[in-house]
C-alpha cells in the first residue's frame, strides 16, 4: 500500500451506543448540524452514532474525547491494506482508534489527547496527514 492523505476533522467526536430497538435520533437537518462526520449504525445488538460530543443524544452510553481522521479517498472496494496501512503503526505505538468506513473512504477515530502522537506516528509511516 502506497502512502495515504488524511486529514484532521475539526470537532470533539463521541461513540455513543442506544438499545438496538431504540427509535432513530434525529437527522442533523444542515451540513453545519452534522459537523464533519455523523454515521449511525444498526445491528442486532446496538444503535451506535459517531458524531459530534454535542450532539450525542440523550440516554445514550458514550464513549468521547475522540478526533477523527478521514482517509482521502475514494477507494476501490477490491484494493486491499487501506486500514491496515494507518492501523498497524498505531497499533504498535499502542494508540488505540475506532475505525468506521463509507462508501468511498475510511475514518479512524483515536483518543484527542493521542492526536500529536498519532500524527507523528502515521507521518513517520509515510503518511500525510493534514492538520
Amino acid at each position: 500500500m502506497s502512502a495515504l492523505t488524511l486529514s484532521v476533522l475539526p470537532g470533539a467526536y463521541a461513540v455513543s451506543q442506544l438499545a438496538p430497538n431504540a427509535p432513530l435520533p434525529a437527522l442533523p437537518e444542515t451540513r453545519a448540524e452534522a459537523g464533519a462526520l455523523w454515521s449511525l449504525t444498526r445491528t442486532a445488538g446496538e444503535l451506535s452514532l459517531v458524531c459530534q460530543e454535542s450532539a450525542v443524544p440523550d440516554g445514550a452510553k458514550v464513549e468521547g474525547g475522540w478526533t477523527a481522521l478521514k482517509l482521502h479517498g475514494p477507494f476501490p472496494f477490491d484494493l486491499t491494506g487501506i486500514l491496515t496501512s494507518v492501523l498497524e503503526p498505531l497499533r504498535d505505538a499502542e494508540i488505540g482508534i475506532f475505525a468506521l468506513s463509507t462508501f468511498d473512504t475510511d475514518y479512524v477515530l483515536v483518543k484527542a489527547v493521542h492526536l500529536p502522537e498519532a500524527v507523528s506516528v502515521l507521518r513517520a509511516a509515510g503518511h500525510t496527514v493534514l492538520e
